[in-house]
């Protein structure tokens, strides 16, 4: 059974570091592309990197490009995202996926929740 288990959400004040972690089972972990998304308060969900089965590739949305980073530890069947020069708009619920399609590498799919994709993790930058 595919299981995404989201971690290292914290309160962090603004220009602070997180690291994220996602433990994954269920699945090929080794070929799968992983992704990061987040989800704001107000629901919307934004994809925000993604990174290669082998982790030869990454791709990053503009709006965290040059500050955070994905990697994965395809021993473990972890993906983890450290953060960094985090801002008030980095605030959000944040999951990892393996079914999400990043922009330029597939067909377009329609970015939706899915109960697979765990409980997610808080982030919240504050002051």
């Amino acid at each position: 059974q595919l299981q995404l288990a989201e971690s290292g959400g914290d309160l962090v004040q603004p220009g602070g570091s997180l690291r994220l972690s996602c433990a994954a089972s269920g699945f090929n972990f080794n070929t799968a592309t992983m992704s990061w998304v987040r989800q704001t308060s107000g629901e919307d969900l934004e994809w925000i990197s993604s990174i290669s089965g082998e982790g030869r590739y990454t791709t990053y949305s503009d709006s965290v490009k040059g500050r955070f980073t994905i990697s994965r530890d395809n021993a473990k069947n972890m993906v983890y995202l450290q953060m960094a020069s985090l801002k008030f708009d980095d605030t959000a619920v944040y999951f990892c996926a393996n079914d999400v399609v990043p922009p330029g590498w597939g067909t377009p799919q329609p970015l939706i929740k899915k109960d697979s994709w765990g409980q997610g993790t808080q982030v919240t930058v504050s002051s």
